[in-house]
This record gives C-alpha cells, sequence and structure tokens, in this order.
C-alpha cells in the first residue's frame, strides 16, 4: 500500500522593510484619508495590509507616528516634483509657472496624499500640523530661491520673501477650490494665478536682463 504525500508548502517570500513600510503608508493613508485620522483603527490598517498591529508599532511606534510619517512622505513628494519642474523654467514667469502647475496636478493625481497633508496633518495632531506648516516653508523657499536667480538687485531679492508667503497661501486656497471644482485644470489653475501675479513680477523683475 502507498501513501500519499502533500506538494511541500513553499517558503513564504520575506518581504524586505523598506517595501513593507511603502505598503503600510499607503495603506494608512488610505484609511486616514477615508475615515479620518480620529475614527482610524490601528487594526484596521494592519487587517488590510496584512500585518499584526504589534509590528505596525514596531515600526511607527504609535498611530500618530503613522499619521506623522504619511505627511512626511506626502510633503517630501509634492517638493520633489514642484522642484524638478520649476527648475526647468528659464524666465521667473516659467519657473513659477510650472512649479504652479505641477503643484496643481499633485492634488489632482495624489488627491488622497495632499488631503491628508493639509486636513489631517493639520488639525489631528501639533506634530502633524507642523509637517503642512513645513512644507509651506519649503515652497516659500523654492520660489524665494527660484526667482532669485533673476534679481537684478539685492533690495529686489529682500522682496522675495513676502511675495512667496503670498503666492503660496493663495495657492493653497485656490487648491482647496479646486477640489470641488474637478472641472478645472492644473494648468488653468496655474494661469489664475499667474493672471494675479503676472504683473508683480513684471515690475518687481523690470531692471532684470532676463525678464520673461
Amino acid at each position: 500500500m502507498t501513501t500519499s504525500r502533500s506538494a511541500p508548502t513553499a517558503p513564504r517570500r520575506r518581504v524586505p522593510r523598506a517595501e513593507r513600510e511603502r505598503q503600510m503608508l499607503e495603506v494608512a493613508e488610505e484609511v486616514f484619508s477615508e475615515r479620518g485620522y480620529l475614527a482610524s483603527s490601528m487594526d484596521e490598517i494592519a487587517e488590510r495590509v496584512g500585518v499584526s498591529k504589534p509590528m505596525l508599532y514596531e515600526y511607527f511606534g504609535s498611530k500618530e507616528g503613522l499619521l506623522i510619517a504619511c505627511t512626511q512622505q506626502a510633503r517630501s513628494e509634492l517638493l520633489r516634483v514642484t522642484t524638478t519642474t520649476a527648475l526647468k523654467g528659464g524666465t521667473p514667469e516659467e519657473m513659477l509657472r510650472n512649479g504652479l502647475t505641477a503643484y496643481f496636478e499633485f492634488i489632482q493625481t495624489h488627491g488622497r496624499a495632499w488631503l491628508l497633508l493639509r486636513t489631517e496633518g493639520a488639525f489631528a495632531s501639533p506634530s502633524a500640523a507642523a509637517e503642512m506648516e513645513a512644507s509651506r516653508a519649503e515652497h516659500t523657499n523654492l520660489i524665494v530661491a527660484s526667482l532669485s536667480r533673476f534679481a537684478p538687485s539685492e533690495s529686489v531679492g529682500a522682496n522675495l520673501e513676502p511675495v512667496a508667503e503670498v503666492i503660496v497661501g493663495g495657492t493653497e486656497r485656490l487648491a482647496v477650490w479646486c477640489q470641488q471644482h474637478p472641472e478645472v485644470s492644473a494648468e488653468q489653475a496655474a494661469d489664475l494665478v499667474m493672471l494675479l501675479a503676472r504683473g508683480g513680477l513684471a515690475e518687481l523683475f523690470a531692471a532684470s536682463p532676463n525678464r520673461g
């Protein structure tokens, strides 16, 4: 008499830490955006990822730590795309338009990430709120650094920071409006900002040989 043998079970693939962390952040971003930070649970996030809740705590320390990691990731990616695109411009106007278009495109294609950064990150905890403020500061610095390349004098350069603050604040509010009006494209949203900024930029850089 012969006995049947079951086929050997294939060993489970060990998921690299970086890949596992990416999965956790992706699912957490999804859950936080769907339910809001306060209504989200580590149990649900762990279940969706397919890991134990203790593993989530091992990686991020707490639910707030997980939220902060998500907002840091969103902030980093937003800065990367806006910086890369802005620096392709050859004039102050081109650099600003490029950066604005990239900003609005990010919001359209990464709506969950931006919502998390602006809404959950702003109200869930002081540490998470600091991430949104840091994102604003980064984009203010990006505009100042980009436009400073064309400043015809130190006095012009000194005026760039308050101008950049106005642009960043206005752009953020327009982005909120655009989420309620999805028919407005990223290019159209950028045009609206440029409509207001163009005259000021032209006057500010009037003495520059590189004015656009």
